[in-house]
């Protein structure tokens, strides 16, 4: 289990170098979960325990969120003042992105041939 964490941070720390130094727009961690998934695509050896350890993980992800839910209390006067602003910008966030995931769905399911109907069935 500790080879699969040192893996997991290795990587979020190559991933934060990276986007350090060649000024990437991307955070570190995501570039660091693109480099795990390379190291996995290319069957290069990871740490047996590195199932588990992501189940583990997996398992206790809500207390990620609690310093999340730390920081929006301590900026509560914020939220009052801006928000609606901030309401109106998740709302469209949210529905420009679930049109982008369904029109790339779309696209490469065209790409791919899934479009066909399927068969009907022969009435007797």
């Amino acid at each position: 289990m500790l080879h699969a964490i040192v893996l997991l941070l290795v990587c979020q720390l190559a991933g934060e170098t990276l986007a350090h130094f060649l000024s990437l727009p991307l955070p570190g961690p995501v570039i660091g979960m693109v480099l795990l998934l390379a190291a996995l695509m290319l069957r290069l050896p990871l740490p047996q325990a590195m199932g588990d350890t992501a189940d583990g993980i997996l398992r206790h992800l809500s207390m990620l969120f609690v310093p999340a839910g730390v920081g929006v209390v301590q900026q509560l006067d914020l939220l009052g003042a801006e928000g609606g602003r901030l309401l109106v910008v998740v709302v469209l966030s949210t529905v420009i992105a679930l049109a982008v995931t369904a029109l790339t769905f779309t696209w490469v399911a065209k790409l791919v041939g899934g479009t066909e109907a399927p068969p009907e069935e022969k009435a007797e």
